[in-house]
């Protein structure tokens, strides 16, 4: 994809932003009914594809609708006590043929656009490698931070669910807070490199305001990307069905201007303390409207 064409989608998804459809931050909030707001081009035209087929779909049934309330009173027996032997109609059947194959060609025109958007994936500024685990949380790499000698990822942390207690404490969601947060820079492309631990189970990385879902399957190399166009916090969850603990998988991503994300990476690589890390992501946290509890 061509760089004009992603910044096309980042102009339009700041637009969506400003509708009363989305809301501040990739939170989902209590009896939400739309669609999380959207923070990357692909879940700007998941959003678009998603209204226009509503639209659609509304249509129909009210055609449908319309065309048998009239057929059930014009041709009712009291209103037709004759009834008609016509068994073929040249037009009536070359309509019913046409119109379905318009329909569906407007349907699968955006669907493979949509499709080709999300699968062609472009050259990424920056890799993240996510690994499920069989403890039912998510280890994390930055291998373009540097490698150590035993080739792995210098940056590369596990991020737990964050207690109810200090989740309430924070101020934050509980089951959708993490005690680390993945941290990436706005208006970076980034590549994910998704994958499970060779002896646990299929979980899948998902993130609804970057319309990014990608199972991690033992053994198996996937990858998928994102670009987010605006700061914030977002969160996400396994959404694969893992065993018990499932529900205990979330995920939590800042986008953050590349000044702070060149910050944070200059920390990690210096391996600091925990009580150093989450005071200077303090520092860092993007703003954000009031987020929902559980």
């Amino acid at each position: 994809m061509t760089h004009h064409k992603l910044r096309f989608f980042a102009a339009l998804s700041a637009l969506l932003s400003l509708s009363g459809f989305a809301y501040a931050d990739g939170t989902p909030r209590p009896w939400q009914m739309t669609l999380q707001d959207a923070a990357t081009p692909v879940q700007v035209f998941i959003i678009n594809f998603h209204y226009y087929m509503v639209w659609l779909i509304s249509l129909i049934v009210l055609f449908v609708l319309g065309l048998l309330l009239y057929v059930m009173v014009r041709f009712s027996a009291k209103n037709n006590p004759v009834p008609s032997k016509t068994t073929h109609n040249s037009l009536i059947e070359v309509i019913w043929t046409i119109v379905p194959v318009l329909i569906l060609a407007g349907v699968a025109i955006p669907s493979f656009k949509l499709l080709y958007l999300e699968r062609n994936i472009p050259k990424g500024d920056m890799t993240i490698k996510v690994i499920g685990n069989p403890s039912w949380n998510w280890t994390y790499e930055y291998p373009d931070l540097g490698l150590n000698d035993d080739k792995t990822a210098k940056v590369s942390f596990t991020a737990y669910l964050l207690p109810e207690d200090k989740a309430k404490e924070q101020g934050v969601p509980y089951l959708l807070a993490t005690d680390i947060p993945v941290v990436v820079p706005v208006g970076k492309v980034v590549k994910l490199i998704v994958t499970s631990d060779p002896e646990g189970i299929i979980h899948s990385w998902a993130m609804p305001s970057f319309g990014v879902k990608i199972d991690a399957i033992p053994g198996r190399l996937n990858e998928d990307w994102f670009q987010v166009t605006k700061s914030g916090i977002y969160h996400g969850q396994c959404s694969e069905l893992c065993g018990k603990e499932h529900a205990y998988m979330p995920i939590e991503v800042w986008a953050v201007s590349e000044e702070n994300y060149k910050a944070w990476a200059d920390l990690e690589l210096k391996s600091p303390k925990p009580e150093e890390l989450n005071a200077f992501l303090k520092t860092i946290r993007p703003a954000s409207d009031k987020v929902a509890s559980n």
